[in-house]
């Protein structure tokens, strides 16, 4: 079946905006085709520094006619309303349908030439291109990214022709700016496209342009016994910034290597988009870099390269200044300057958040190692670890906030553990991002954390749907993460209201969630109002494996079964209350459930205050056998009163036995 090319090519797309804009486009196109009946076989576009590219498979040539029955108002209504509808399906009232009292009208929708539909949706779709940030050029007013140059549009070999304020569409594209041919490129088909591209330098696909220049970067770095510092975010970057990637390998002057690595690695990455290099036997930085250029230099690179390495050590030699200007001043001095920051309009100033985040460490370092020194370590890391947010380094650099802290306090000669806790406090930033599991570190971060969702929960800033702009459900899973692999006890109803609470609730089951975990577990140990992270984590793992079993799933149905009954009768006014008796004359069966039920009450209780959730799991297991046979031999809703409503109390004691465990009627399965 016929194929579609579309390209889009303009000045230079924001490498930051390319991906996006793929996306955008197949998402619109795709929407726009269904709109109209089309589903493609394939749809798959490409981004690059000038261009966006759309290749469809298997479109028809035409669209099949289309019958519509669209239902109107009924028969005698207003003769306003059935004009209404007249007009809006364009037909008279005598072409109308009449079925069970109400008008209906039948829409007969001839199909149109494929071509027509394309040059139409084109045209909509580039008007209504969501670009986070476009530009007006021309007469036109046309309204891109940047300057639109060009429209290739192509079905079946055949132009698309259209013409959009003033741009014609055709079968035509550009090369490379610099190194491709200075006539343009004809193209029928997205084979003969991609392979014109080719010819005139240009990698259509982001994925190869990545690879070419990760296997360029590694083959540089290997000739030298050198290791590239592989970085996604930056190789992501480059990718969009070159249509021909070349990388090269310059050098930079050795006495910078005297400054903190990740201030080199930031002003790399930050400033000049090169990659760092390291000697692989030491993980130690080497006084070279690997810069993208866009074009294959005749020189081999000899004079990008000193280029670049020029441009990187006037950009070093104002990192080393921002560097010898900080070590002057002592964090503690810097604290007074953070009176002048603001964190929130509503939550005051930096140095407030600070105090808050000190009074907060001390309260939980005994919770994460309960000893003097530990606490006195952690209210003084807390003080300190802001302090660098008013340094002239994180000033130019704000990714090395923390990390510039760590590094004064190292320097001042501060406790290791403080120098610990400061450049870690605010891991972990996300899923992969390492745990601290010291114990003044872990206080820190806790405290930092705990803080962030105290204090916007307070002032009702939380998130909605997909909107967090304060990063607190990124905070939440950070307090679980390092409680959990710190095994702290902290109980969160200390410092949380029950709104974060629920939030905590909610993130926990997203986590365990990941793990393979069932959510209505969370629910059904959350609902016994433990606020022991540990503890709450133990109690979901042990009821899962406990229902894995045939006794757990039995018994689920026995505790579903008893509190049906209990439910139904509560409708009908209040229960019995007190312990169920062994009646004269009872069944066997109902005697010994009460003597279990009490059994397993008093064990359970045991098992449970030494936190033995296994134990408790293997009592509720004897519950199985002896709540199938009542269930089977005895007769809940029995004439005689008497022996209804002890029975009732016995399914009452079974009913909270279990619910001493979890609240079962929060599992689902």
């Amino acid at each position: 079946m016929p194929q579609l090319l579309l390209e889009l090519l303009s000045e230079e797309i924001p490498a930051r905006m390319q991906a996006q804009g793929a996306r955008d486009l197949e998402r619109m196109f795709r929407e726009a085709l269904a709109k109209e009946g089309f589903l493609p076989e394939a749809l798959k576009t490409f981004a690059g520094p000038r261009r966006l590219t759309l290749v469809a498979e298997g479109l028809p040539s035409a669209q099949a006619e289309r019958h519509e029955e669209r239902k109107g108002p009924r028969v005698g209504a207003p003769d306003q309303a059935i004009e209404g509808f007249l007009r809006s399906t364009g037909l008279s009232r005598e072409q109308l349908i009449e079925r069970d009292g109400v008008y209906f009208a039948h829409l007969h929708k001839p199909g149109r030439p494929t071509p027509e539909i394309v040059a139409e949706t084109v045209e909509a779709i580039v008007r209504a291109f969501p670009w986070p940030k476009s530009m007006v050029s021309g007469t036109s007013r046309l309204r891109w990214v940047r300057p639109l140059k060009r429209i290739l549009c192509v079905f079946d070999g055949e132009v698309v022709p259209f013409e959009i304020d003033g741009i014609e569409s055709g079968d035509l594209t550009e090369g490379h700016r610099f190194m491709g041919s200075k006539e343009p490129i004809r193209a029928r088909d997205f084979d003969q496209y991609q392979d014109g591209l080719a010819r005139n330098f240009v990698v259509l696909d982001p994925e190869e342009r990545k690879e070419r220049i990760m296997d360029a970067a590694r083959t540089l770095c290997f000739a030298r016994n050198f290791q590239l510092v592989e970085d996604e975010g930056l190789l992501d970057e480059v990718a969009g910034l070159a249509e021909w990637p070349t990388p090269v390998m310059g050098e930079m002057d050795p006495a910078f290597l005297d400054l903190p690595p990740e201030v080199i690695r930031t002003s790399m990455r930050v400033h000049q988009r090169y990659f760092a290099v390291r000697d692989p036997a030491t993980g130690f930085l080497v006084p070279h870099f690997v810069t993208v250029a866009n074009i294959a230099a005749t020189d081999g690179g000899t004079t990008i390269a000193k280029g670049n390495a020029k441009v990187l050590s006037a950009r070093l030699s104002d990192a080393r200044f921002f560097w010898n200007e900080d070590l002057k001043v002592h964090l503690e001095d810097r604290l007074e300057k953070l009176k002048g920051v603001t964190f929130h309009a509503k939550l005051g100033t930096m140095y407030e958040r600070v105090e808050r985040i000190a009074a907060l460490a001390g309260e939980l370092a005994p919770y994460v190692r309960d000893d003097a020194e530990t606490r006195a370590k952690a209210v003084l890391a807390a003080r300190l670890a802001k302090a660098d947010l008013v340094s002239g380094m994180v000033g130019e650099f704000p990714e090395l906030q923390g990390i510039m802290g760590a590094y004064y306090a190292d320097k001042e000669g501060l406790d290791p553990e403080i120098v610990d806790a400061i450049r870690q406090h605010y891991r972990p930033q996300g899923p992969n991002d390492d745990v601290p599991v010291q114990a003044v570190a872990a206080t820190v971060a806790l405290a930092d954390k705990l803080d962030t969702l105290v204090s916007f929960f307070g002032i009702d800033e939380k998130p909605t749907g997909s909107k967090d702009p304060f990063a607190l459900r990124r905070a939440a899973l950070g307090v679980i993460r390092i409680v959990l692999q710190t095994r702290t006890r902290l109980p969160l109803k200390t410092v949380a209201s029950a709104d974060l609470l629920g939030f905590f609730a909610d993130r926990l089951k997203v986590l365990l969630r990941e793990q393979g975990q069932r959510h209505d577990l969370v629910d059904a140990v959350f609902a016994l109002g433990d606020d022991d992270l540990v503890r709450i984590v133990s109690r979901v793992d042990h009821l899962d494996r406990f229902l894995g079993t045939e006794d757990g799933k039995n018994l689920l149905a026995g505790y579903k079964r008893a509190v049906n009954i209990l439910r139904a009768e509560e409708k009908k006014g209040p229960l019995p209350v007190g312990e169920p008796v062994d009646m004269p004359d009872a069944p066997p069966e109902e005697a010994g459930l009460i003597n279990m039920a009490g059994h397993v009450q008093i064990e359970v209780e045991k098992s449970l205050g030494r936190e033995d959730f296994e134990g408790a799991m293997r009592e509720l297991a004897n519950l199985r056998a002896p709540v199938d046979a009542f269930f089977d031999k005895v007769l809940v809703n029995s004439d005689v009163p008497e022996e209804r409503d002890n029975r009732l109390r016995l399914l009452a004691k079974v009913r909270d036995a279990m619910g001493r465990v979890a609240d079962f009627s929060q599992v689902t399965g």
